[in-house]
């Protein structure tokens, strides 16, 4: 079996085996950007198999403290599943997770394709392919990482698709544009308390701008955006590991809000 899918398969039973994150084998390590992308998509596709196709995606490291810690100098991506996606309240098991981690984030869905042969796309035109937008929980496992060993081993993040699981949608909003995203205040609360606040304009300067990175970023690996795929933006708030018992929610001002029960 060819290196990669050997890595890919790796990390797809670790996983299963619900293991620690760690570095995979050094014969297995990818060497570069490329090669962690590659994995990823290994790990992915056997995925897939039991919980659907990709049909969205996440940005990561959206901000240059998140990527100084891990040493990376850009912003990674990550794909999400269909069977992982879930719309309105949700609710999730801790038990479910090695360590489950949510974030706070806006979410587009897409009207139209952009495909890779209209690259490089910008903010304008990727604001034209979208349908709504939404605020959204991002569901990840981190399997207990070692955060400070991370920058020794960066590439493991993007071949371990990002540490995503997921994402909570709130209701869709067609009627955005005339919304100042950059302006939108969000608020994360843990059982009505107050757990952090962000803007719009802490992803990349501007949603939208993050939006058009992950166009870009997939059409430089021959890949698209499709009508009907959604994309998490990046955090607004700091990671935070909910508990068993705890109510995650977050109000995204004019967006409205989205919750998860945690079991």
């Amino acid at each position: 079996m060819p290196r990669i899918e050997r890595a890919g398969e790796w990390l797809y039973e670790a996983h299963r085996r619900r293991e620690r994150f760690t570095a995979l084998p050094a014969d297995l390590a990818p060497r570069d950007v490329s090669e962690a992308y590659a994995i990823q998509s290994e790990l992915v596709g056997m995925r897939a198999s039991s919980l659907g196709q990709v049909t969205g995606y996440k940005i990561a490291l959206t901000t240059p403290a998140m990527r100084a810690l891990v040493g990376m100098d850009d912003s990674i991506a990550g794909d999400m599943l269909d069977k992982t996606i879930r719309r309105g309240q949700a609710r999730v098991g801790v038990a479910d997770y090695v360590r489950l981690l949510v974030e706070f984030e806006i979410a587009f869905e897409l009207a139209e394709d952009l495909p890779a042969i209209g690259a490089p796309y910008d903010r304008a035109r990727v604001a034209q392919a979208v349908a709504a937008v939404m605020p959204a929980l991002e569901l990840a496992d981190d399997r207990k990482a070692d955060y400070s060993s991370l920058a020794a081993n960066s590439l493991m993040l993007i071949a371990d698709n990002a540490w995503n699981e997921g994402a909570v949608l709130g209701t869709p909003l067609r009627n955005w544009r005339n919304l100042d995203l950059a302006a939108l205040h969000g608020i994360a609360t843990i059982n009505g308390k107050n757990v952090g606040e962000g803007h719009g304009r802490d992803v990349m300067g501007h949603p939208l701008d993050a939006l058009a990175w992950i166009a870009n970023h997939l059409a430089a690996r021959g890949l698209g955006l499709w009508r009907g795929d959604v994309v998490i933006t990046g955090s607004l708030v700091t990671s935070k590991f909910p508990n068993s018992g705890d109510l995650v929610r977050f109000e995204a001002g004019e967006l409205g809000a989205v919750e998860l029960r945690v079991d």
